[in-house]
Parts: structure tokens; C-alpha cells; sequence
């Protein structure tokens, strides 16, 4: 079957769900100036940013080029030529058409994620769906990529040498997910071509995993009205955010029973952080092992408790020494780097 121009909306042909990370800012104000005012497209932006920050990051794409960009409101119609903005601590999805803003459990750390965007789009319009993955780092949208691929949409990554951090187009390189690679300035003519093919509906199946990993998004705050055991087998690990048990789904994915989800990269970057915290807690514990045993030495006068307490200060001592030298020789860990819309 071949989709006409005019969709159950209005005019509305499809969707181009953008996301980005670090240097995201830039890159949605440059892919912002380059679009048309007469695509069929509506356009749905998603970025990392801390939950209690405040974002202006509708303002900036919205000075940026010629369509009107909103912080997106739950309910909302999705318009052609209007861009729709997560807010922090949101999941940006869609529904029937219209938007759709959730509290549901985090992915890779983040809400709003870009794998549940792109998710959702995928099955929401499939063949009618454009994702794009811009500047970032580690691999949240890697997967979601895939999903749009495989209801039959189009997926474009900003080209590497284009990107501030090309990290995260880059995995989406590797990973073969990518139809074509553009920088941010000419993903609007992109555009432009791929609104006038004609689009066939594929005959799919449904994607029962999918749509369960969509209905999660999909819940409110502190839902358990499902069952993510049902995605996989038990993977070994705990979750970062909750210390329950993950499982694994397909290749490097994984969810634990009350949702949160986790790539690998995503995965190994939270338990760097755990193992960094544990490490500052040891210097810390050892640090006020050492002062108390000397104070406790000064207390007793000269004896038995004495010499017990001076060599507890001098062995902790000597532990806090080789402890904080190993890892000043290890050089600094490195990290991902994240940015803000204000």
C-alpha cells in the first residue's frame, strides 16, 4: 500500500525525531536553521538534561530558524513544519498522533532518553518515521535507531567530522544503523528529498518486545504495572539505579523488573562511578581510621593501649599512602561529557 501526502492528521506525512547529547545545543540550532517551512514533517527533539534543571532549549531552537519550536505539552496534536522539545525529567514519546510526556523509568541513566523517543516513534509511523542521532557520547539512541529501521523508517547520523562529540553518531556508525550521514546544516534538504518519495507499507509483524519496552516508557513514576522479566533471561548484574537484577534482551540491553534500562557502554560508565564513589569512601574511612587511632594514643598515656592504637594509626597510615599512590599513578578516568539548553 503507498501513503499518500495527506496523513489521518491534517497534513502531517510523518515525524523526524532528532536526539542528541553533548554539543547537542549546537548541533539542533544548526539542523533548526537549515529546515523548511514546508516539509509535512513535525519534528520532536530530545536531549540530555539534568532532571532539575531548567532548559531554554525551545527558545534557542526556536530563534534558530524559521519553524516554531515549543517545549512540548502532554496531549498535544503533533502539527507539520512545528519542532516539540522534551522536558527535563520527561520521556518525549507519541501516541496516536499526539504527544506524549512520561515519568517512566530511566534509560541509561537519562529522562528524557533518546532510545524511548525513537522507540516510539518507530511504532507509532514506522516506514514514516526519520531518526536522527547528532553530537553525543556513549550510545543512548544507538538502539533506537535500530527500531526505526526495522518498522521500515529512515535513519540519519550527523557526520562525524560536523559533531563537537562524534562519539555517539559514530557508535551508530559501527553499529550499522545508519542509512546516510550529513551534517547538521544540510539535514533540513536531506529532508527535503525524502518528503518526496512515495511510501510503501510494509507487511511486519508486531514486535511484541518492543511494544513492551514502549508501554514502560509509557508509564507513570514508580509504576509496576508490567513485567520486564518477560524480555529476557537474567543477565548476572544488578541495575546501577536500583541494585535489581537485569535482563539481558537481544545484545547488549538490558532492564531490571521495575524498568530502568541500560546499554553497555551506558552499563560499564554507571559502575566506573560506583567503583569511583567506593574508592573516595575507602581514602575517607581510612583518613578518619588513622586520626581517631592517634587520638585514642594520645588519650592512653604510655602502655599497652598505647603501642595497640600508635601501630593501628601506622598500619592504616601506611594503607591510606599505597591506596592514594596507586591511584594518582592510574591518571585520571575518562568520562563522558554532557551539556545543558540553559
Amino acid at each position: 500500500m503507498v501513503i499518500q501526502a495527506t496523513d489521518v492528521n491534517g497534513d502531517l506525512r510523518g515525524v523526524v525525531a532528532i536526539g542528541a547529547s553533548a554539543g547537542g545545543v549546537e548541533a539542533l540550532s544548526n539542523l533548526a536553521a537549515g529546515l523548511s517551512t514546508d516539509l509535512p514533517y513535525a519534528y520532536l527533539m530530545a536531549l540530555h538534561i539534568p532532571p532539575g534543571a531548567p532548559s531554554i532549549l525551545a527558545r534557542i531552537v526556536d530563534r534558530s530558524g524559521p519553524l516554531p519550536a515549543v517545549t512540548a505539552e502532554h496531549g498535544e496534536n503533533l502539527q507539520p513544519a512545528h519542532i516539540y522539545v522534551a522536558r527535563p525529567d520527561r520521556h518525549l514519546l507519541v501516541a496516536d498522533h499526539r504527544v506524549v510526556l512520561s515519568q517512566g523509568p530511566t534509560e541509561n541513566g537519562h529522562r528524557p532518553a533518546i532510545n524511548a523517543l525513537f522507540r516510539s516513534v518507530a511504532l507509532a509511523f514506522g516506514p514514516r518515521a526519520v531518526g536522527i542521532l547528532m553530537s553525543g557520547v556513549l550510545d543512548d539512541g544507538v538502539l533506537g535507531l535500530g527500531a526505526i529501521r526495522s518498522r521500515g523508517g529512515t535513519t540519519i547520523g550527523q557526520s562525524l567530522d560536523d559533531a563537537l562529540f562524534p562519539a555517539l553518531p559514530a557508535k551508530a556508525r559501527d553499529a550499522g544503523v545508519l542509512d546516510d550521514e550529513v551534517a547538521a546544516g544540510d539535514i533540513g534538504e536531506m529532508l527535503k528529498q525524502l518528503s518526496q518519495r512515495e511510501i510503501k507499507e510494509p507487511n511486519m509483524e508486531p514486535d511484541a518486545r518492543m511494544e513492551l519496552e514502549n508501554r514502560i516508557a509509557m508509564t507513570p513514576r514508580f509504576s509496576t504495572n508490567f513485567d520486564a522479566q518477560e524480555l529476557g533471561p537474567a543477565s548476572g548484574y544488578t541495575c546501577p539505579d536500583c541494585n535489581g537484577s537485569l535482563v539481558s534482551i537481544g545484545e547488549g540491553h538490558f532492564r531490571c523488573r521495575v524498568g530502568h534500562a541500560w546499554t553497555p557502554d551506558s552499563l560499564l560508565t554507571a559502575r566506573d562511578n560506583e567503583v569511583e564513589t567506593a574508592l573516595w569512601v575507602a581514602l575517607r574511612s581510612l583518613q578518619e581510621k588513622a586520626k581517631l587511632a592517634r587520638q585514642l594514643a594520645d588519650s592512653v598515656g604510655h602502655g599497652p593501649l598505647f603501642r595497640r592504637y600508635t601501630a593501628l594509626a601506622e598500619e592504616t597510615e601506611g594503607a591510606l599512602t599505597v591506596l592514594g599512590d596507586r591511584l594518582s599513578a592510574s591518571g585520571p578516568r575518562p568520562g563522558g561529557v554532557g551539556d545543558a539548553a540553559g
